[in-house]
């Protein structure tokens, strides 16, 4: 059983798995935090009940504001040392965080990337395949990164990297800003295998293709405001 590393879960309406999930992760990590970014089902008490330490956002505030408030806690909690960023819908494998954990600690670095690209996906629908392509090559452009993947919620992070990156993106954009993050703090990284599981209910509860836009359109204003 893991004692330092800490998986962070954030979640939104997802009381029918995310007891499972965080069953699963309590067999290998001591400590799991689950931030309910505003859910209106029983997420929160089902993930309690599971075992893990509940955070809760009063309203929907998106995945980036979430995952920023479990940074914030874990970037002052004493005795935390790595941080797994572990999505509650049920597709990634408890096996391959194990295994980032152990690689992270075998390189120091300080964000270590889950890829589909580098590892498998499962019954993935062409059009979540098309989309995420697009959405490559436009954090390759934008972050500077070699990346083989992005918007992949399975990530281990130092407590360097915790106290460094800022998501000021509250949704889905995040995942971009945290990767420009990694150039703009001078965090060394690199990427492992991972195998995603796509199922009716993640698919069901991903990103649609219409939210691409809002993505790109989040971080284009973001960059315009910036260079005001």
């Amino acid at each position: 059983m893991d004692q330092t590393t800490v998986v962070l879960v954030p979640m939104y309406n997802e009381a029918s798995v995310v007891g499972t999930v965080v069953a699963e992760l309590r067999e290998h990590f001591a400590t799991i935090v689950c931030v309910d970014d505003g859910s209106s089902d029983d997420s929160a008490s089902v993930a309690r009940t599971a075992g893990a330490l509940v955070l809760r956002h009063p309203v929907n505030l998106g995945q980036g504001a979430a995952l920023q408030t479990g940074f914030d806690l874990l970037s002052r909690r004493p005795g935390t040392g790595l941080t797994v960023t572990f999505d509650a819908d049920g597709q990634h494998r408890v096996a391959d965080a194990v295994a980032m954990v152990e690689a992270s600690r075998r390189t120091g670095v300080d964000v270590l990337l889950g890829s589909r690209a580098l590892g498998s996906t499962t019954d993935q629908p062409l059009a979540r395949r098309l989309l995420l392509a697009a959405a490559l090559r436009y954090s390759r452009w934008s972050t500077g990164l070699a990346l083989t993947d992005t918007h992949n919620g399975l990530r281990v992070l130092s407590r360097r990297a915790i106290g460094a990156i800022r998501l000021r993106q509250p949704g889905m954009a995040y995942a971009t800003e945290l990767e420009s993050a990694i150039t703009q703090s001078r965090l060394s990284w690199a990427e492992h295998p991972t195998t995603i599981a796509y199922t009716e209910y993640s698919r069901r509860k991903g990103q649609s293709n219409l939210n691409a836009f809002n993505i790109v359109y989040d971080l284009t204003s973001q960059r315009l405001r910036s260079a005001l």
